[in-house]
This record gives C-alpha cells, structure tokens and sequence, in this order.
C-alpha cells in the first residue's frame, strides 16, 4: 500500500472535528469526536461498529491489505496542590480543577489523542473466502507530568489518563462474477467491562474517528460511487455502515481506497493552499485564518493552553504573511 499517498488524506479524515473554532474549551468543544467514533457496545444509542464493502477486480491471487486507524483518548486532568509541594510524590493528593495558571501561563485539563493503527496484512482473495479476523486490545496507562512555577514548587500537575480499548477487524471477499469479487470489511469495538455512566466515559473506551484504508496488488478496486455501467447492479448491493468507500491516488489508478466517515467524492484533494490543519472541515481555511488573527491574547492563551496541536495551529496561523493569506481567497481549478 502506498502510504504517503494515502496518510495525508487519511489524516485529514482523522483529525475532522479533533478541535473546533474558537480552539479552546469552549461550549463548542464540550461536544467533540462527532465522525465515526465506535463505543462500546453497551453505551446504548451509538454504533459500535462500522462496515465498508466495496467490488474489486482480479483474480485469485490478488493480494489485497486493510488498516484500520482510530484515534485512542486520553484524559488529561490538572490536579492543584495546596499548599504547592516542595518535591514531586505521586501519591500526594490533589484537587481536579478545570485550569491553573502558574506564573502567568495557563494549563487546562483537556481530551488529548494518540493515533493506533491495527492492520492484516496482504492476503489473497482466494484465501478470504473464509472470513480473515484479528482483534486487537491497547492497554490502558497513566502518567504524571508535575507543573513546577519559577520558584521551583509545584503547585500542580497533569496527570493523563487512558482506557484499555478493545477490537476487531475482519476482512472477507466472495467471488461474483469472472475476475469480480465482494470484498468486505467490518471493524467492531469488543470494550465490555462495565455499564457506561455517561458519554465521556464511553468515549474514552471508544474507537474514535475510526476509517479503514484499503490495499490491492493485482487488482482493482471499482468505484462505488460511479460505478461502470457492467457492474452497477452489483456495486448497488454493496452494504457500507457508518463509512463510504472511496478512490484514492491518481484518477488513473484504482489500487487504494479509503473508508471514510465522511463524505468524500473519488479522488479527494487536499488544498495545496492550506498552509496545514484547521481541523474544523465545516469551515474554509480563510476564514478560519482571518477568524484567528482577530483573538485577542487572553483568547490566544487559551488557545495554546488546550493541547500541542493548537498551539502549532496558532503559531503557524499567525506567522502566516500576507501573501499566504492571500492564496487563500480563492483559486480557479
């Protein structure tokens, strides 16, 4: 498989609605990870798993590979110590608050995420007649991050969390017609420990931003949103859940697809323009870009304080100059 065609693309999807305009803890935000998150399967009113099903053309011995991405959470809570420690112990016990600011400088108790892969390797259709499955588990940590002032104490810390998260991917073809099969994949959440209190303890427990991206070696992978005229019946039948498949790479190959939870058309293109993620896909970057430049520096600093990617996002936007900003207006294609 191709990946650094696909990854970039991939990330996009990924990262769709990790943090939305203003970019700090605002109402807005209160309410992420809204595409293609899986929870687990007792956390009632939520999908739990997903499915992608598209045609390929080869023959038996065509190798096709799957991947699937997700980002895993982490929990990120500001513990304030009164009085400030001298000395860092784990065991010292804190209060949760919201935000500190020590020294002027601001830190917010936040949702991070880490970016798992889980992947089954290339397989011959021929061999996937009977259903292929791997299930997969990343375990769950916790790690301490003391926050120290000028004066050497350490009046807080972070301390970050994360749940175990557990799953599956099963890739399956059948054969249709002459060199035409069924390829399927489903990706299911397996977390079932106990009964989810509310949405963000499921969340943390879930598969969130989940997609699949597809691989064929010696194939081809049809269109399911414009499919030839020959195998539209067939690519009609196709069932996809919760993600829609899509072409990837140049318009005159068919050897990569994406399962995105988004809707997307054949071929998508990333902006050559963008100067790099805004992660809020509503929008456009111009005037996400125009809206950041107009933050005063208080709003500015809770920008930074959320997490390491909006910092980047701010600083990269604000050293923007003004023919970049520019480019953005607009372009004839």
């Amino acid at each position: 498989m191709n990946r650094a065609l696909i990854d970039k693309l991939a990330d996009a999807v990924l990262f769709e609605g990790y943090i939305l305009y203003p970019y700090r803890p605002s109402v807005k935000n209160r309410q992420r990870w809204t595409f293609g998150s899986l929870f687990p399967q007792e956390y009632v009113g939520e999908a739990s798993s997903n499915r992608t099903q598209c045609l390929i053309q080869g023959g038996p011995t065509t190798a096709v590979e799957a991947v699937v991405r997700f980002l895993h959470l982490t929990n990120r809570q500001v513990v304030r110590f009164d009085p400030p420690l001298t000395d860092w112990d784990e065991a010292a016990a804190g209060t949760p608050v919201e935000s500190i600011r020590i020294d002027g400088r601001l830190f917010q108790s936040w949702q991070e995420a880490v970016v798992r892969e889980v992947a089954i390797a290339p397989c011959e259709l021929q061999s996937l007649g009977c259903e292929s499955l791997r299930t997969f588990a990343f375990a769950g940590s916790r790690a301490f991050e003391p926050l120290r002032s000028e004066a050497g104490l350490i009046p807080a810390a972070f301390v970050r969390e994360q749940q175990p998260v557990v799953g599956s991917i099963a890739l399956s073809a059948s054969p249709l017609r002459d060199r035409v099969f069924r390829l399927t994949v489903d990706v299911q959440n397996r977390c079932s420990d106990r009964e989810p209190t509310n949405r963000d303890w499921a969340l943390l427990r879930s598969l969130n931003s989940a997609h699949v991206l597809l691989g064929a070696q010696a194939g081809q992978f049809t269109s399911s949103t414009d499919p030839p005229e020959e195998l539209r019946d067939l690519a009609g039948e196709c069932r996809n859940v919760g993600l829609w498949p899509v072409l990837v790479g140049g318009e005159a190959e068919a050897n990569l697809m994406l399962g995105a939870p988004i809707i997307l058309p054949d071929y998508p293109r990333l902006a050559a323009e963008s100067p790099g993620d805004l992660f809020d896909g509503t929008e456009i970057d111009e005037i996400l870009s125009l809206r950041i430049l107009t933050l005063t520096d208080e709003e500015k600093a809770q920008v930074a304080a959320t997490d390491e990617r909006a910092r980047q996002l701010l600083e990269r936007t604000t050293s923007l100059e003004a023919e970049r900003l520019f480019d953005l207006h607009g372009m004839m294609r």
